[in-house]
């Protein structure tokens, strides 16, 4: 069963600037290219200490990158639901019920406004905490209900990350492979380069060999050069 990118309205959930782009930078450029809509809903950003040569950027910093990495995926629009250096790394700390209702209905990209035909978020099983409670909190917000009362998106995909396989119950390979050009993987690359205060040297998660040769594994264990790999938590055919 294949997509029509050209049709659909992808909302994406990063818990931080840059995990749209580890996870689903090709897609991202695939179904763009297509004609999709992309919608970019971050939960949070703040100050962070990194490897950066002066270890540590700055909120302002990472608004800089989002605004240049949105112009170069020509994202239709993006939000962040819950800024600041009081939940930044801290998400575990806020009610859930706050993280589901603003994912749910109450942020500007919500489900209930966006109406996305496909979804994609985190997978629960990465080690970082925000991580896991955006997960957690878009499995809630997407519970079944009646289709006439609440949006329900017809593809709910959970994405991956390098850094994913350090947990030690990590997810089993992905069960959704989407198909990448050279151009969608150079793409998602330069988007990355973009994020200059997240983008690391090899060996490191987000390297660009690490982000090539997940790609090329992904490829070849679909039959083709290069891939993305999603694992689905719904498909209503």
């Amino acid at each position: 069963m294949t997509i029509d990118w050209s049709e659909q309205r992808i909302l994406i959930f990063a818990p931080h600037p840059d995990d749209e782009t580890l996870g689903c930078g090709g897609l991202m450029h695939r179904a763009k290219a297509a004609g999709s809509q992309v919608f970019i809903q971050f939960l949070t950003v703040g100050d962070t200490a990194d490897l950066s040569p002066k270890g540590f950027s700055t909120a302002n910093e990472r608004y800089a990158e989002i605004k240049e990495v949105a112009d170069h995926f020509r994202w239709d629009d993006w939000h962040i639901a819950f800024p600041g250096d009081e939940y930044h790394l801290r998400l575990d700390q806020v009610p859930r019920v706050d993280v589901c209702n603003a994912i749910e209905r109450k942020s500007p990209l919500s489900i209930a406004t966006i109406e996305p035909t496909i979804v994609l978020a985190p997978h629960r099983t990465s080690y970082n905490q925000d991580h896991q409670v955006t997960a957690e909190a878009v499995h809630t917000a997407l519970r079944p209900s009646n289709t006439a009362l609440r949006h329900h998106p017809r593809v709910v995909l959970a994405y991956e990350e390098a850094a994913d396989q350090w947990r030690y119950e990590a997810a089993a390979p992905p069960n959704l492979l989407v198909e990448l050009a050279e151009h969608d993987l150079d793409a998602k690359v330069t988007g990355m380069r973009l994020y200059g205060t997240q983008m690391h040297d090899h060996p490191h998660t987000r390297s660009e060999l690490t982000l090539r040769s997940l790609a090329a594994l992904r490829g070849m264990q679909s039959g083709v050069a290069l891939a993305e790999g999603y694992h689905t938590l719904r498909w209503l055919a």
